[in-house]
């Protein structure tokens, strides 16, 4: 069937709602401010490792840059927390290792992907002579920005993208087009208040003030970007967090809306949500790339999937499990997981020898 530009946007809600997305929203390929903040942002040096957030010149805040032509962005936001769900049990069980709960299932970007080329593909053949290119985290793109101009939510203190349906518990996709498509209000509103709790609450004390991350002690950061060591300051703070951190999200009153995602590939595997850390630091290197098949737990690499978990032992209670994982590890040929350990040992009173 064809449509024409006034009466397609409600048959892309239709099929995006058939794929798996939980909202759509149209907006310019114009980021507003956004470029400005990131620009800031970057000059402070808060982005610590990642310089991919500075390369690609303007490309990254403005779209028509990265794919020319370009008039429209199709926003679409996807749930991803499961249910039966306990983070807090996690956190609160020091000899658990919390897993951010994006990462428990498989890797959200090719199911995305998929889904979104699948959408791209159908808007196509609904209204030809307009290109459409689908992204989800795989080019310079400010994701979070065209949402809220798109008008999925607005930008929480925690700088995570909030909607007062869903809370911020999802991923987000887009598709890039030439076609002139009818635009939807950006999301203008504030609904944070004088709520501080992702601010007030945050383990390593991340954040400069409301929307200001310091990445470079953001656990998230410290856990999958950061290649060397952790700062030895830092470590006490991180918990039983080897993956990821969800504090700011957890903590967020908002987040009491969320909605359960029904994706069987966002179901967690391999124990992730409940995994004991002694458990996972035995893994040989074969075994953590063939259990973490699939998932983004990869990014962080062997090396330092035993950097984060030593820190965690290093936080945990001194029972023999833990004691005994140290030791396993005590002499590992890596001098940057050597060094992790040793530290985790003496915070048990105990030297490698």
């Amino acid at each position: 069937m064809q449509h024409t530009l006034d009466t397609l946007p409600d048959q892309i809600r239709l099929w995006a709602e058939e794929l798996g997305f939980a909202e759509v929203g149209i907006t310019r390929a114009d980021t507003g401010d956004h470029g400005q903040r990131l620009q800031a942002w970057l000059q402070e040096g808060l982005h610590g490792e990642m310089a991919y957030m500075a390369d690609h010149g303007d490309k990254r805040y403005t779209p028509e840059s990265l794919i020319p032509g370009t008039q429209r962005i199709i926003s679409v936001r996807m749930n991803y927390l499961t249910t039966p769900d306990n983070p807090a049990a996690v956190l609160n069980d020091r000899e658990k290792a919390y897993i951010s709960r994006y990462t428990l299932g498989r890797d959200y970007h090719k199911l995305i992907r998929k889904r979104l080329t699948t959408l791209a593909k159908r808007v196509d053949e609904a209204l030809s002579g307009y290109n459409y290119r689908a992204f989800v985290d795989s080019a310079p793109v400010l994701e979070r920005a065209l949402a809220q101009r798109a008008g999925l939510g607005w930008f929480g203190k925690n700088t995570m993208l909030l909607n007062r349906q869903a809370g911020s518990f999802f991923f987000l996709g887009e598709i890039f087009t030439s076609a002139p498509l009818p635009l939807d209000a950006p999301y203008e509103g504030d609904h944070c208040g004088s709520c501080s709790a992702c601010l007030d609450l945050c383990p390593t004390n991340a954040f400069l003030g409301p929307h200001k991350l310091d990445a470079r002690r953001c656990i998230s950061y410290l856990t999958i970007e950061l290649k060397g060591a952790i700062p030895e300051e830092l470590r006490p703070l991180m918990g039983n967090r080897v993956f990821g951190c969800d504090d700011c999200q957890l903590v967020c009153p908002w987040n009491k809306f969320s909605k359960p995602s029904q994706e069987e590939d966002f179901r967690p595997r391999h124990n992730f949500d409940n995994a004991d850390l002694a458990a996972l630091f035995r893994w040989s290197e074969e075994e953590f790339l063939r259990r973490t098949e699939g998932s983004a737990i990869r990014r962080t690499g062997y090396e330092g999937w035993l950097r984060n978990l030593a820190v965690g032992l290093g936080n945990a209670p001194s029972t023999i499990p833990i004691i005994e994982a140290l030791r396993s590890r005590a002499g590992h040929p890596s001098p940057l997981v050597r060094e992790h350990v040793h530290w985790a040992l003496a915070r048990h009173g105990l030297t490698a020898d």
